[in-house]
């Protein structure tokens, strides 16, 4: 992987596995716990267990960043209209010292050429309000930001954004 010019040898971009689920609901509480939450794998977060299912066997594809085998970074893809090639984006998280050296940038490019290889034509999703650096970030590949919504999911109560994207 590049990163800043520099090789990060131990970066490696892997599918994710359902063994991976509480990795995975570590890495995403840590994340949430900076915002005052906490991980709901009764409620919202209950994907993490099985991502193999919950993204793969629906056409998606959830994939982890591991660095020296932990994982550091996660992202996925879950189709919503292959009719009208309409993909969604989930899960794109890093944990605070994982973030501005380049992990970010490699699982975004990730979810964008996965969506273009699949002859998705346009990418949609949602993300907290509160996660304004991401959306610095996706600003700078073109993500159009629109509409607000409120969400009420198990013991989480937010706002989220909606971005958007033609491929």
């Amino acid at each position: 992987m590049v990163c800043h010019g520099e090789v990060q040898e131990n970066w490696i971009l892997r599918p994710g596995r359902t063994e991976d689920g509480p990795r995975l609901v570590r890495l995403i509480d840590e994340v949430y716990r900076e915002y005052g939450d906490e991980a709901d794998v009764e409620g919202y977060d209950r994907d993490l267990l099985d991502v193999e299912a919950a993204y793969r066997q629906c056409g998606g594809e959830f994939v982890v960043l591991t660095e020296d085998g932990v994982i550091v970074g996660a992202h996925a893809t879950q189709p919503v209209d292959p009719e009208m090639g309409i993909v969604t984006f989930r899960r794109l998280y890093l944990p605070a010292r994982m973030r501005g050296t380049g992990a970010g940038r490699i699982l975004m490019d990730w979810a964008i050429e996965w969506s273009r290889k699949h002859d998705f034509v346009r990418v949609e999703f949602w993300s907290d309000t509160r996660f304004t650096r991401a959306h610095k970030f996706f600003a700078r590949y073109g993500f159009q930001r629109g509409g607000i919504r409120d969400l009420q999911e198990g013991k989480l109560t937010f706002s989220e954004f909606h971005f958007a994207l033609e491929l």
